[in-house]
């Protein structure tokens, strides 16, 4: 199933690893590993940001895409599910709202 996922990079330790020239080898070996369908780099509140759209077969996979951005970055990942157009379609609203309308 596709997700969103969205991690939140404190400054620290962020900015030491700007400094020490580590930053782009690190996060290079991260998205290697996750294999974001799309990855996108922005501010959330205020910290820096990444939102990326991962396909996940089974929960038990959610630490191999959590951990990498939590031990290296102190980060906070958020998941949540995403559809694409064909599957809302698939999702039987019409059906829903007659039973629960």
């Amino acid at each position: 199933m596709k997700m969103l996922l969205m991690v939140e990079f404190p400054n620290d330790p962020f900015n030491a690893l700007v400094r020490s020239g580590k930053i782009g080898e690190i996060m290079g070996r991260i998205l290697e590993s996750i294999k974001p369908e799309t990855a996108y780099f922005t501010e959330q509140e205020g910290m820096r940001g990444g939102i990326f759209l991962i396909n996940v077969q089974d929960s038990s996979e959610i630490p191999s895409f959590a951990e990498p951005f939590f031990l290296n970055f102190e980060a906070t990942c958020k998941f949540r599910l995403a559809m694409n157009p064909q599957d809302l379609q698939r999702a039987g609203l019409d059906a829903l709202g007659k039973t629960w309308g």
